[in-house]
């Protein structure tokens, strides 16, 4: 009978672990199993996809019971210049109830001749108005005040008054009733129309308005009253 020798314990073991391997992954032996592709991104590739979906908007926090809402943030703050529309440039305005006047005629008393300003101090112009009436008519105040001149000017009757709110009004041609110095209250008679104004062919009473060196348009310191403007044939 032969006899063989015993096997070595490592050997044994070597044998059994490596079985065990070969059953658990076969990949070890043979081909080493190639490694798995990356995933790749898909995006759509046509139109017939449809547009992507839009992302969905986080919803609001939960308010607890009784919670006010937060305040929405303030708006930002406006620079720059602002626009201040150019508004339309009103009239004159009306003088003061004290500046007013009263008409130095009864009526009618047409307007044969309005106001014309000068353009200088010594410029041409009409510094008043020419009222017609009959001749020898009253001439009466425009308003209170004070007399400072009554009598002959330049070989015509002119009366003079200086009123509190600093005007001064002058009434000619006239024969003067009044004198300097004297007090006279609206209304007052002055004196009586005189016929003779120079370029007009009838009686006309030429009344102007001052204020300093400066001449004003009678007219625009009436306080009732209709202006008419009258051809010079109807005053005839």
């Amino acid at each position: 009978m032969a006899v063989f020798p015993a096997p070595r314990l490592p050997v044994l073991l070597l044998c059994l672990v490596t079985g065990l391997a070969a059953i658990a992954s076969p990949a070890v032996v043979g081909v080493a199993a190639s490694p798995a592709p990356p995933p790749t991104f898909a995006g759509p590739t046509s139109s017939s996809a449809g547009p992507l979906p839009a992302p969905a908007s986080p919803a609001p926090p939960r308010r607890s019971a009784g919670e006010r809402p937060a305040p929405p943030p303030p708006p930002p703050p406006i620079t720059g210049t602002a626009y201040t529309p150019e508004l339309p440039r009103a009239g004159p305005s009306p003088p003061p109830q004290a500046d007013r006047f009263a008409w130095p005629l009864a009526p009618p008393h047409p307007v044969v001749r309005p106001f014309d300003a000068p353009a200088s101090p010594y410029g041409p112009g009409h510094r008043g108005v020419d009222l017609g009436g009959p001749a020898g008519a009253p001439v009466l105040s425009a308003g209170a005040g004070v007399v400072v001149f009554a009598g002959q000017l330049a070989g015509r009757g002119v009366v003079s008054v200086d009123h509190p709110n600093g005007l001064r009004t002058t009434y000619e041609p006239l024969a003067p009733a009044v004198k300097a110095g004297q007090k006279v209250a609206a209304g007052t008679v002055l004196g009586r129309l005189r016929p003779g104004h120079a370029g007009c062919p009838g009686a006309c009473l030429h009344w102007g308005v001052r204020r300093g060196k400066e001449y004003l348009d009678p007219l625009a310191f009436m306080a009732v009253g209709h202006v008419r403007l009258k051809p010079w044939k109807e005053v005839r």
